[in-house]
């Protein structure tokens, strides 16, 4: 049944690369769920979510006759995506940066809005609060790992790490969240719990 589907889905993008719409259109409804579940955790600026979605979908449009049909197509979508959330969280820095060094030049202050509401779309308020705290570098391993259920090796071809600062990575963030084991079983549960396992 995996073959099949994997068949299906390589014809679909043979499909996509060939100018099909409507290939596409599947392809992009097989993978947003998954898009939007990443970029809503790493992405701070609620406002710029839509912006990061679309050059996501634009970025794929674009590589897509580069893809390697040996791969997973699901990893390639969200590693597409996490680039995206580094670029715009970047363009947003500076952006950040720029009105800082301006608010300094004045007396009022300028101060961009940077809201980290997320938990209206998840389940655990508290488990978001927790992973929003943390440094994005830990908060992508976390997102990748326990969200999306990547094995370590997936997340480093993901994020183009090695495999050995995704492990560390992994542990300093569980370390910072809850005090190491007890904190993966905590993220396991609510894992399942969200999947309904």
């Amino acid at each position: 049944m995996g073959e099949n589907r994997d068949e299906e889905l390589q014809n679909i993008i043979s499909r996509a690369v060939a100018g099909d719409k409507v290939a596409f259109s599947m392809l992009y409804d097989c993978t947003i769920r998954n898009v939007s579940g990443t970029v809503r955790f790493l992405l701070d600026d609620k406002a710029g979510f839509e912006d990061v979605v679309q050059e996501i979908y634009i970025e794929v449009y674009k590589s897509l006759p580069k893809f390697d049909l040996g791969r997973s197509f699901h990893s390639w979508v969200i590693g597409i995506a996490i680039r995206q959330v580094n670029s715009y969280r970047r363009k947003t820095w500076r952006l950040f940066r720029l009105l800082e060094k301006n608010r300094q030049y004045e007396t009022q202050g300028i101060e961009p809005d940077f809201a980290a509401n997320v938990a209206d779309r998840l389940d655990s308020r508290e488990l978001v609060e927790q992973i929003d705290r943390l440094p994005y570098k830990y908060r992508q391993v976390i997102v990748l790992r326990y969200l999306h259920e990547y094995s370590q090796e997936e997340i480093a071809r993901v994020l183009g790490i090695p495999i050995g600062t995704v492990k560390s990575r992994i542990h300093t963030a569980l370390r910072k969240l809850k005090g190491g084991r007890s904190a993966e079983e905590y993220f396991l549960r609510k894992v399942g719990e969200r999947h309904g396992l």
